[in-house]
């Protein structure tokens, strides 16, 4: 017998105990009502002999061929089962004590077995045509606790995610992620072009109305400040009767010159704005000097303390919203994950070109999964079947199919005891 090494034989579920035993009642009965055909015949071979012998009447052969037949059958069938699992009367008989010997050699069996008739492509791809996965996940995601229970799990796992991830290598990531991909984009052309969009499209006229509001407000709500600037620059030997009409004058031309771009959308000063908007954006295009001019500034930008502070604490702050989100039930996030989900069932059934493209996109990741990992797949068979200990996995299939196999020894002997009747009685009719 081959080297072996025991396992320790794991716990089942609950209740698994208790069917163990079940099933091992059941095999000893089942052994016994075998066993007792077995001596039926025999007592019935001995009568019939000494019948015989006394000198009953003929029909006692046939009685004693069919037991004697029954008690042959009998045996060669108790003989092929018990081989099956062990050395019959512990004698080491060649082929016998199958299964402990050939442990290893069914294992790998049964996972060539499996790998060619379930784990083929065609065959895999034809049960999930079959099954209609995506009609039947969507008519469950439907139910709406069916898509909270989702979201549910789903928070548990980015909790989980989130909490095992160290800020300091998500930080990592992200300058890496992020910030490198700034730093090495150019922002001159992409802002160029957005502008000219902003352009053609007239949307800056708000802002430069609430540029020219705002200044029209200031210097209307800011008198004496102009008053006083202008008479600051003014010469020391200048009058101050002269410098306060002189501050008047200027105070007025100032006003009535924002009044005049407040009002008027032609004004010289908006379009000469427009102008240079429109030159600004064509030179962040396509000017070098500009554009390198933006590249320093998005350096200084980038590497700026406060920008730094910035990003460092971009990934502390998303950490704590997602945690919040996720431990609350009622949180926005989590009702709109479920709510999600629930339409995304009602579409699964209502959609038939999602339905088959997500019927698809199934198929062809179980497709690809036992194309490339079939092997690994039964590996898991073989290796498991290699670990068992030898004795006790042929008590394990014994005790699942002994009780159906003793059977066997029970149809031996009646059919034995058939067959041996029929040919004593031929016999008999011949000579």
């Amino acid at each position: 017998m081959e080297q072996t090494r025991s396992t320790a034989v794991p716990l089942g579920p609950p209740g698994a105990l208790e069917r163990e035993e079940s099933k091992r009642r059941g095999l000893r009965r089942m052994k016994l009502v075998a066993l007792s055909f077995l001596l039926g015949a025999t007592v019935i071979f001995l009568l019939a002999s000494w019948a015989q012998a006394a000198g009953w009447p003929g029909w006692v052969g046939y009685v004693r061929a069919a037991a004697e037949a029954g008690m042959v059958g009998a045996l060669a069938d108790w003989f092929a089962v018990t081989a099956l699992f062990r050395h019959p009367l512990g004698l080491k008989i060649p082929h016998t004590a199958i299964i402990p010997n050939k442990k290893n050699v069914l294992g790998s069996s049964l996972g060539d077995f499996v790998g060619t008739n379930f784990l083929a492509e065609s065959v895999v791809r034809d049960k999930l045509r079959r099954v209609e996965t995506s009609r039947r996940v969507g008519e469950w995601l439907a139910k709406p606790e069916n898509a909270e229970r989702v979201t549910a799990e789903v928070a548990t796992v980015v909790r989980g995610a989130v909490t095992v991830l160290r800020d300091e290598d998500v930080q990592a990531v992200m300058e890496q992620a992020v910030v490198k991909r700034v730093l090495d984009q150019q922002w001159g052309p992409p802002l160029g072009k957005l502008l000219q969009q902003v352009l053609a499209d007239g949307a800056h006229y708000r802002l430069v109305d609430l540029v020219v509001d705002r200044a029209y407000e200031w210097v209307r709500d800011n008198h004496e400040t102009v008053l006083r600037v202008v008479s600051d620059r003014a010469p020391s030997w200048s009058p101050r009767f002269v410098d306060t009409m002189l501050a008047d004058r200027v105070y007025g031309e100032v006003l009535s010159f924002a009044w005049a771009v407040k009002t008027d959308v032609n004004h010289p000063m908006r379009l000469a704005l427009d102008r240079f908007l429109a030159e600004f954006a064509g030179d962040l295009q396509k000017d070098p000097d500009t554009m390198s001019r933006a590249e320093a500034v998005k350096q200084q930008l980038v590497e700026h303390p406060e920008v730094r502070k910035v990003i460092d604490s971009a990934w502390t702050t998303a950490k704590e919203m997602l945690l919040a989100a996720a431990e609350d039930p009622s949180s926005e996030l989590r009702r709109r994950v479920s709510t999600g989900l629930a339409s995304l069932g009602g579409r699964l059934q209502s959609d038939a070109a999602l339905s088959a493209k997500v019927d698809g996109w199934v198929e062809g990741a179980a497709a690809y999964v036992v194309t490339h990992y079939s092997d690994e797949i039964t590996t898991i068979i073989t290796d498991t079947v290699e670990r068992w200990d030898a004795e006790e996995t042929s008590r394990k299939i014994e005790l699942q199919v002994g009780r159906d196999l003793q059977f066997i020894r029970i149809n031996g002997t009646v059919v034995g005891a058939l067959a041996g009747l029929v040919i004593y009685a031929v016999a008999q009719a011949l000579f």
